[in-house]
């Protein structure tokens, strides 16, 4: 899916559409973005030194898991309800090109837990749980 593609699916619109592209693959859904440098989120984050802050991380790994939901998003909201065993591996710059891989834990009733993982060049980023909700 590309960017457009994207926007049919997800809510998400300007600066908060964090995928440039993604796609369903084999036990779950894979999602690219391009950091730019131009990001809101990275101009007090840091001055002189801008890192991809953390909670940016998981709204990408967030919205990768989106794709997974499919026709069932089409018309609703989702919300990211929970985080769990999140952590941090390395800082994030521009110019580098954050993928992630998401994959359903179980659903029930219109929440969905998931576990998700962001890697720069292989190397894992940031990685954890988290829970979502359709309304």
């Amino acid at each position: 899916m590309d960017r457009s593609e994207i926007m049919a699916l997800l809510p998400h619109r300007d600066d908060m559409l964090l995928l440039d592209w993604a796609q369903l693959d084999e036990g779950g859904a894979i999602g690219r973005y391009a950091v730019r440098g131009d990001e809101f989120f990275l101009r007090g984050h840091f001055p002189g030194n801008p890192v991809v802050p953390g909670v940016i991380l998981c709204e990408i790994m967030a919205q990768s898991s989106c794709i997974l939901l499919g026709d069932e998003l089409r018309g609703r909201t989702p919300y990211l309800a929970g985080l769990g065993n999140v952590r941090f591996r390395r800082p994030v710059r521009p110019g580098e090109v954050i993928q992630t891989r998401v994959s359903l834990k179980r659903h029930k009733l219109g929440i969905y837990q998931l576990t998700g993982e962001a890697r720069v060049a292989g190397e894992v980023c940031a990685e954890g749980e988290f829970t979502c909700a359709l309304r």
